[in-house]
């Protein structure tokens, strides 16, 4: 006896959206339904591990794909895991309601990139009502009675009916009542192509039927026979000769629902006391949660072909979350947990050899990505220029996307500290775009500068028009600009570059060093002195924003700047971390006059001094991007003077 059940409200909106946003990219339902079975029979073999009899008498798992013109439908059965009537209503019935709406949320319009979500989000059972006006769905959970079986059937609009049935193969048959303009999916052509393109590299054999030609009929005709249609192989199995750079590509948009092509790849098999094959991508495009630290990344794990997991966080660091790719491991045992994979000395191995393969990728992108010129590019056979005009520009795509979480690694991974230092890129006062890496910046330094000098700012404009820069922009020296929200944390993590120590132009005494003649020194000595009097009383007036108050010779056009002594908090820093509901200690910042200005000068026996002494901290304070304690008692402050 039948039974009806509603669909949770947001699955019919979802429905809707699904037949109506995407029906121009049909073709994507048989992948998504291919990839269910496969994931169903992954299942059935893990859950086999701890007890053996889930596979009664079919040990062989397999997806038949086959239809039938006459009644118009294409049915796709797999014999994995299965369901039981209540998972059926509850899998096929709710969707988690987080994912759905950031689904919907992100539907843009463009057919094929909101094709990828589909299977992204995890409701590519859905995708099935892009061609059927009703599907049926007949399952029995693996270790059930053949009596307990289910039949889940539904058109689409707001309800389902569910039903018991006597299945006696486990396992679970997907039927597709195709509408009138989806006839071209009654094709064996049409389907084989199909799962050519999207599902080769899924190591179940995927079986369609055989089909002879039929003088009297003058047509194909279906045989009994069936014969899988894949190459039923794992592609990370197979030789690296034997895959082209298609396949490549075609497994990675499978695996990462990304529509665009990987930049790049490695496919290896590691040797030695730990045995492993990889196969690592860097894709072009962040994904949409990337900063989402608490969202579960990582590489899908198999132990000997078997698949245990998507999404194996310790097998990569963080900072590295946004690497797609597999392993599969010879060492680990079947039943490895996820607890289990935090202790492993095996796993350990694995996320270091990843590790390093993935900077060694990105040393390759960076060291290809501008083109060679001169000689060097005359003498590059047709095909060498092809492939570095190919190269070129791929690692600035890749930094664009993915260099401010690069930057955490600084802090979380201190034995590639250095190679990851060398793959830091940076604005400066002599480039605007984000391309200057560490040894640019050296190999450019002024004779006799000791130091990398770098400032922070919320944007690029901000640090590029920083009163810190004055006297580095007089005397010529480049400033990098660092402007990525993690640049204040990470650089807390790195104090030298291949021996030269990096200097905040916004922390501590400006010391130029050798780039500072002795007439200059001697100046700022005497300046000091005979405006002591004029400090003291700005100490006494700022006394409660101020640390300290001293001469500087950094400014050269502005009246005054607010620095930090080395080793403290920035003020950028503490105004992140309260905007992000964090602690942070309270930075009484120091201010530096230029006793050269006009607006200085006036200080000394002004009959206003002190609202003078705040109007410059403000305004200091605003210089460096930071907002008055008082915003309206500024305002006041400035409109009195100005009357």
């Amino acid at each position: 006896m039948s039974q009806q059940h509603a669909f949770q409200a947001e699955v019919a909106q979802l429905l809707h959206l699904v037949t109506h946003s995407l029906y121009s990219n049909k073709d994507i339902f048989l992948r998504e339904l291919i990839s269910n079975a496969s994931d169903a029979c992954d299942k059935l073999r893990f859950e086999a591990l701890h007890d053996a009899g889930l596979y009664e008498n079919t040990p062989n798992l397999e997806v038949r794909v086959q239809f039938d013109k006459d009644a118009k439908t294409l049915t796709i059965t797999d014999n994995g895991i299965g369901m039981s009537e209540a998972e059926a209503i509850d899998h096929l019935g709710t969707i988690a309601k987080s994912g759905t709406r950031d689904f919907m949320s992100r539907l843009s319009g463009d057919q094929k990139k909101d094709a990828q979500l589909i299977g992204q989000f995890g409701v590519g059972f859905y995708s099935g009502f892009i061609v059927a006006d009703r599907i049926t769905v007949e399952s029995r959970r693996a270790g059930l009675k053949p009596e307990e079986g289910v039949r889940w059937v539904s058109s689409g609009s707001g309800a389902f009916e569910t039903e018991a049935i006597t299945r006696v193969e486990r396992g679970t048959s997907v039927i597709l009542h195709l509408r009138d303009d989806a006839s071209e999916y009654l094709n064996r052509w049409k389907l084989k192509q199909i799962i050519g393109k999207y599902s080769d590299h899924i190591s179940l054999p995927i079986l369609m039927q055989k089909e002879e030609w039929d003088q009297d009929k003058s047509e194909y005709v279906l045989q009994a026979d069936w014969e899988a249609v894949n190459s039923a192989s794992a592609l990370w199995t197979r030789p690296k000769k034997d895959i082209s750079d298609e396949q490549y590509v075609d497994f990675y948009q499978n695996i990462s629902y990304d529509n665009e092509a990987p930049l790049t790849w490695s496919h290896n098999r590691v040797e030695g006391s730990t045995e492993y094959t990889q196969l690592l991508y860097i894709p072009a495009k962040a994904p949409h949660d990337l900063w989402n630290r608490d969202k579960k990344a990582g590489v899908k794990l198999y132990v000997k072909r078997v698949f245990i997991m998507d999404d194996a966080e310790a097998l990569m660091p963080t900072y590295l979350r946004w690497v797609k790719g597999v392993i599969d491991s010879a060492d680990l045992p079947l039943n490895v947990s996820r607890e289990l994979l935090q202790e492993s000395r095996d796993v350990k191995a694995i996320r270091e050899g990843n590790t390093r393969r993935v900077l060694t990728m990105l040393e390759d992108l960076a060291r290809k990505d501008r083109l060679p010129t001169g000689e060097d590019w005359e003498r590059l056979s047709d095909e060498e220029k092809a492939e570095a005009e190919a190269d070129a520009g791929k690692f600035t795509r890749f930094y664009a996307e993915f260099g401010a979480v690069l930057k955490e690694g600084l802090g979380e991974d201190f034995g590639n500290r250095e190679r990851l230092a060398k793959l830091l890129r940076f604005a400066s006062t002599q480039s605007d775009a984000v391309g200057v890496s560490l040894a640019d910046y050296k190999a450019r330094m002024k004779e006799g500068q000791e130091a990398i000098y770098y400032i922070t700012a919320d944007t690029l404009a901000a640090a590029r028009n920083s009163p810190q820069l004055e006297v580095f922009r007089k005397k010529g020296i480049e400033v990098l600009l660092m402007t990525d929200r993690v640049d204040e944390w990470a650089l807390s993590f790195l104090h030298e570059f291949d021996g030269t120590p990096l200097q905040s132009v916004a922390k501590g005494a400006v010391d130029l060093g050798k780039l500072q003649d002795e007439e200059e020194k001697k100046a700022a000595e005497q300046a000091a002195e005979s405006f002591k009097p004029v400090l003291d009383r700005l100490k006494a007036s700022l006394k409660d924003k101020a640390k300290d108050v001293r001469v500087t010779s950094r400014l050269v056009d502005s009246p005054a700047c607010l620095v930090v002594e080395d080793g403290d908090y920035s003020m950028q820093l503490a105004r992140m971390l309260k905007q992000a509901g964090q602690q942070a200690p309270e930075v009484k910042p120091i201010l530096e006059v230029n006793a050269d200005h006009a607006l200085v000068k006036k200080l000394d026996g002004h009959p206003q001094f002190d609202e003078l002494a705040h109007i410059l901290f403000d305004q200091a304070l605003l210089a460096e991007g930071g907002l008055p304690e008082d915003p309206a008692a500024y305002v006041k402050r400035v409109n009195a003077l100005l009357v």
